[in-house]
């Protein structure tokens, strides 16, 4: 038997094994489907591990530090410096050593994060909401305009139901009834969106599903 074919034998078996290990837990909690678990965690920290020494810690710290000029060496202390910090947070009695490193990550995850969102998400969806409003766009002009009525409408209802401001009256705060009412129309936008989305995720749930059972029935019918 060839090498390769070997190889493939082996391959497919340890697949089969661990998929019905992670089916197993259909018939609920049992060690064959938390030995599955295991294993997927412990591959997936040890590829994290490895993509994290090969594209980061060796190009940009290790091999700067052993064969870069003057300058790059100076560079690179900085965030050495700040990696050694964040590691005495693994002790109680250095933690606190640590804060000005976890201080700068959660700065620099955070400033990432709001201008990805402003930058990736909310300014070309502002431009998209626009342009359905362009006539001199090629398509019919009516249907245009429903869909970006459409959004139009779902986006400022849903803003207005992230609304929270209330005035202050004798028998308590109140929001006004016009934000009330966009509030609730919101709330139905918001519920299809969720609605849409879990649809999605059960699709690809099923998807998956599907694509592991039918591998399973191909291993089993190249025996028989």
């Amino acid at each position: 038997m060839p090498a390769w074919i070997s190889l493939d034998l082996i391959t497919a078996s340890v697949s089969f094994l661990l998929t019905l290990m992670v089916l197993s837990y259909l018939v609920g909690d049992n060690p064959l489907f938390r030995l599955a678990i295991h294993i997927f965690i412990g591959v997936s920290a040890g590829y994290a591990a490895a993509m994290a020494w090969h594209q980061v810690l060796s190009p940009k710290l290790v091999q700067p530090l052993l064969s870069g000029n003057m300058l790059e060496r100076s560079l690179i202390l900085v965030p050495l410096l700040l990696g050694v910090l964040l590691l005495m947070k693994l002790s109680p009695r250095t933690a606190r050593l640590g804060n000005p490193a976890m201080a700068f990550m959660v700065g620099a995850g955070a400033a990432i994060a709001v201008g990805g969102a402003v930058l990736g998400t909310l300014f070309p969806q502002i431009l998209a909401s626009i342009n359905l409003f362009d006539l001199e766009t090629v398509g019919s002009i009516p249907e245009r305009l429903f869909e970006g009525s459409i959004i139009l409408i779902g986006t400022l209802t849903t803003l207005a139901y992230f609304h929270f401001s209330a005035k202050a009256t004798p028998s308590g705060p109140q929001s006004g009834r016009l934000i009330d009412v966009l509030g609730g129309i919101g709330q139905v936008f918001i519920a299809i969106t969720f609605g849409v989305l879990f649809a999605g995720a059960y699709a690809a749930a099923m998807t998956a599903l599907i694509e592991r059972v039918y591998f399973l029935l191909n291993f089993i019918a190249s025996f028989l």
